[in-house]
């Protein structure tokens, strides 16, 4: 290549990145802990949305009983990334601490720094989002502590896939 091709490629290559970036409209935030109430699982990949279902619904009802509301979107947490065990954490926040029963956990998400993303898509695309926060931490010198949370807006039951909505969130150093 020549010496134009070259700066043209590294300008595409600055745009393009840029471009990415934006769309997921990433942001480091300071968050307080918050209480939530959850069931820790290990699965695969392919089980998953079976597991997320079963333990939403479990906590939902249980929410019901207790006469209390989520506080916010239900969440996944992702403590590691093998696709045949994935140690998932799944639940919803909630506005106090609220007493567990049998798989159901009263936790907290940590106090702490976070950098936030929102993915509008289908769940098989998100990986892109993931690459553009990843770099954006990289580029700003964060490291992220090694879990993913995931917030479900929405269902692809209730939405297209190509309306999705999920925040992604990776506590950080």
């Amino acid at each position: 290549m020549t010496y134009r091709c070259h700066v043209l490629a590294d300008i595409l290559k600055k745009k393009l990145k840029e471009a990415m970036l934006m769309d997921y409209q990433i942001t480091l935030k300071q968050k307080a802990s918050q209480p939530v109430l959850s069931v820790r699982k290990i699965t695969s990949i392919s089980k998953l949305p079976e597991e997320i279902g079963k333990a939403y619904g479990m906590i939902a009802m249980y929410m019901q009983e207790m006469g209390e509301q989520p506080k916010e979107a239900p969440f996944t947490a992702y403590y590691n990334m093998d696709m045949d065990n994935l140690d998932v954490e799944m639940g919803f926040p909630v506005s106090k601490s609220i007493t567990g029963r049998g798989e159901i956990k009263a936790g907290e998400i940590p106090e702490g720094k976070y950098v936030e993303g929102m993915y509008k898509g289908p769940y098989s695309g998100i990986s892109s989002a993931y690459d553009a926060m990843s770099a954006w931490m990289n580029e700003k010198g964060l490291t992220p502590t090694g879990v993913a949370y995931e917030y479900y807006f929405n269902t692809p039951g209730e939405v297209p896939d190509s309306e999705l909505l999920t925040k992604i969130v990776f506590p950080v150093k």
